[in-house]
């Protein structure tokens, strides 16, 4: 949908955000939440548009939040670049952003050293265990931890998140139903016109390296042609993808199957009746996920 451009509200912390939010609640008007770690992309805006559609406004935080990086390299490599978020959102039709720092949305909660205070985190539910629950430790501890305080900031009807992170979308799911709001809706995953799924990531990769990512979406979409040809076995659908990704140019991490509404650690044995493919790899040293529903129409 093409939108005008409106004035976009520009806040500078949680605490002017939340008087934004419960100004704009006490009026009675609706309020979708994308909540972002800034780079945005078309992949985000498309949130933002189906925020705008559902909501009476639309709301984004930026803040590349520190809890849930476990390598410091990562942290400190995030493309950031508040500006240029910000203009993306304006020509969007957003109608407020917000930012912060570690200190401002957790005041009071920080040690000596800058680090959360142990009573404030809090544990991400059954949906953390395995894959990136595995191979990124304490991960999902940090997004948990982090949208628990975004929803308190925002108090928002619903949030928005993408596909393209599954398995957070199943932890934020099962915030979400702790807490008893807000509603979650996940978007389908926006792509690049070679197949590649859309990531602030990938403004990491040099072109070469970009052209050649293609190889994880390619690798689901084998798994998804052996779906549609009958396969309902796990093991053979995973093995399509590693054929497709064995002796490319990514180094693999896994490439899985998962019951998409039974979420277990391990991928299932025997034939399932729904299916999501899950890829993570990394190339020219960036990590890049993505995955595809099998059983769902392309």
């Amino acid at each position: 949908m093409n939108r005008a451009p409106t004035p976009l509200v520009s806040l500078p912390d949680p605490a002017a955000a939340r008087r934004w939010c419960a100004d704009w609640r006490a009026r009675g008007r609706t309020l979708g939440f994308v909540p972002t770690m800034g780079a945005l992309h078309d992949g985000h805006l498309s949130l933002v548009e189906r925020a705008l559609d559902e909501n009476d406004a639309a709301c984004v935080s930026v803040f590349v939040n520190p809890l849930q990086f476990n390598e410091q390299r990562d942290f400190e490599r995030y493309p950031r670049d508040l500006g240029a978020d910000a203009q993306l959102l304006e020509g969007a039709g957003c109608t407020m952003l917000f930012t912060g720092t570690l200190a401002g949305f957790f005041p009071g909660e920080l040690d000596a050293r800058g680090e959360l205070l142990p009573a404030a985190w809090r544990e991400p539910g059954p949906s953390a265990t395995g894959l990136e629950g595995d191979l990124r430790p304490g991960h999902f501890r940090g997004v948990a931890t982090i949208v628990e305080r975004l929803f308190d900031v925002v108090r928002p009807d619903r949030a928005y998140f993408g596909h393209k992170d599954f398995q957070q979308t199943l932890v934020v799911k099962d915030l979400a139903r702790a807490l008893g709001y807000p509603a979650i809706v996940v978007c389908p995953t926006a792509r690049e016109a070679s197949g590649l799924a859309r990531s602030s990531r990938n403004e990491l990769l040099l072109p070469a390296d970009r052209e050649r990512a293609a190889v994880l979406s390619r690798a689901l979409f084998a798994a998804r042609d052996a779906w549609c040809a009958g396969e309902r076995r796990p093991a053979r659908l995973s093995a399509a993808m590693r054929t497709v990704l064995a002796d490319g140019p990514a180094t693999l991490e896994y490439a899985e199957i998962r019951d998409p509404e039974r979420w277990t650690r391990d991928e299932p044995v025997g034939p399932i009746e729904r299916a999501v493919a899950l890829v993570a790899a990394r190339l020219g040293g960036v990590r890049l996920i993505d995955n595809l529903r099998l059983d769902e129409p392309a």
